[in-house]
């Protein structure tokens, strides 16, 4: 099985507001897109146990045109709150590189 590191290009997390995290995940061609683009490993189920969100609210949103699978979620606090540990949610994306794809 091949980890999300080892086929995609670049993976990155921003903020989407202060409710929301975006994931963006361009794999390293269209043959891995096509392959791991819904990979039961990038399921809403997976970003509800990993980031502590309802898997009924995560959406997944492949563009072939980009080689890329959005995802996004709700935050699990709203920004800036107090319990808030990254702000622009740019360390997100972490939890995500070593999943094996299959």
């Amino acid at each position: 099985m091949a980890r999300l590191r080892e086929v995609s290009r670049h993976v990155r997390s921003k903020q989407a507001g202060p409710f929301w995290v975006t994931m963006d995940i361009w794999f390293d061609g269209p043959g891995s897109f096509e392959r791991y683009k819904a990979s039961p490993a990038l399921s809403p189920d997976v970003f509800g146990q990993l980031f502590g969100t309802d898997p009924a609210l995560v959406k997944h949103i492949p563009v072939p045109e980009l080689n890329l699978v959005k995802i996004s979620y709700p935050r699990a606090t709203p920004q800036g709150g107090i319990l808030e540990r990254d702000m622009h949610s740019g360390q997100q994306y972490v939890r995500l590189l070593d999943i094996e794809l299959d």
